[in-house]
């Protein structure tokens, strides 16, 4: 089976004012826990971005618990880790972008979404769980879809599931369930740089 998910951002507190956890290990134990009730060890999960946060390193002790083959398509927080090369000790690819096959359905992949109306899914994360102008823009493209652990309830999700979490999002029905966030202050720990982070996949040693 296939799974998709993105914006983990395990040990990152500043995301707690938006997601029903108390404490940053809660939130991370929450997230392992039901990855691991999703996952078996045979499944194949594309995390779409942001595993961390702009904190230096790769959160290893965490990414090693988690089931599955792990296919990696980095996100903005996961670009400037000090010991990047480290990605593949727990993911079996490390890319800025994919493409697959999951059935009969072609999946691009990528962090931030993209404009996508033809054939197959574009999936991405990025955006978590926001109300603004690209939550307007995107309820328009029924293809374009967010693997957003805030939009699916916190664990992968196989390709049906996400196409019914986001048609029911973006319709409204969900908005008892996930409520728009509050707004993060800047200068938090971890708050991505001004100018970003960005360095180039490292080589697999």
């Amino acid at each position: 089976m296939i799974y998709y998910t993105a914006d983990l951002h395990l040990h990152y507190a500043p995301l707690l004012a938006g997601r029903p956890f108390a404490t940053v290990a809660e939130m991370d134990e929450a997230l392992i826990r039901n990855w691991n009730n999703v996952v078996t060890e045979a499944d194949t999960v594309y995390l779409v971005g942001d595993v961390g946060y702009n904190g230096g390193y790769v959160p290893l002790d965490a990414l090693r618990r988690l089931k599955g083959h792990k296919h990696l398509i980095r996100g903005n927080h996961d670009t400037g880790f000090e010991d990047a090369v480290r990605l593949y000790e727990c993911f079996e690819t490390v890319t800025d972008f994919n493409e697959i096959d999951d059935g009969d359905s072609h999946v691009i992949l990528c962090h931030y979404p993209i404009l996508y109306r033809k054939r197959g899914y574009m999936i991405h994360g990025h955006l978590h769980h926001g109300r603004g102008a690209e939550f307007e823009m995107l309820r328009q493209l029924p293809k374009v879809l967010n693997a957003g652990v805030d939009v699916n309830f916190y664990r992968p999700v196989a390709l049906a599931q996400l196409i019914e979490n986001n048609r029911a999002y973006y319709a409204g029905e969900l908005d008892d369930l996930i409520p728009p966030p509050p707004h993060i202050t800047r200068g938090t720990e971890g708050w991505l740089p001004a100018k970003p982070d960005f360095r180039p996949i490292p080589p697999r040693p």
